[in-house]
């Protein structure tokens, strides 16, 4: 194996944990979770050198799970498979009840909307950042981000008012 190789196999080991996370919030499935961060991994091994070049692998990674995972949406409308049982229970945090619910709240706003918000919040990144991996104007994303916080409200049940900025729960 080649230096660069050996690169990429420790980049992988140390970030698919967080890739997984992240896809998990967007898709809601454990499972497609694992395909989605495999299918990141394997698209960034083809270009790993031009990648390395790169300041920062690990925003190509959110760029390739976002676009996989927008264009895994589109594909899976009439693939959908329902099941009664959970493949991973999630992992600790202050309110397990809290975080159920705010997956599940996620899972009934559009995938464009999720990402942002999942991208925004959760990966803790810029408006700029954003517009620049899912390919759209920072204004989109910003008037998108408030009026989905704004909709997650309203599926928690809590009130409609002034957004502090980054008070999604996590």
């Amino acid at each position: 194996m080649s230096s660069s190789d050996d690169d990429f196999v420790e980049y992988a080991r140390t970030s698919a944990g967080q890739l997984r996370r992240t896809a998990y919030l967007l898709c809601r499935d454990w499972d497609l979770a694992g395909d989605l961060t495999q299918t990141t991994l394997a698209k960034m091994f083809v270009h790993w050198k031009r990648i390395t070049r790169r300041d920062n692998p690990h925003a190509y990674a959110r760029q390739v799970l976002s676009r996989a995972f927008l264009d895994q949406h589109r594909l899976k409308r009439s693939r959908e498979v329902v099941t009664a049982e959970f493949a991973e229970t999630p992992g600790p945090g202050d309110d397990p009840d809290l975080r159920l619910t705010l997956i599940e709240a996620l899972g009934r706003i559009p995938p464009r909307e999720r990402a942002i918000v999942v991208l925004r919040y959760w990966e803790d990144l810029s408006v700029e950042s954003v517009a620049q991996i899912l390919d759209l104007p920072p204004g989109t994303v910003t008037s998108q981000s408030s009026r989905t916080l704004a909709r997650l409200r309203t599926l928690l049940g809590q009130p409609a008012g002034p957004t502090p900025e980054r008070s999604l729960p996590a």
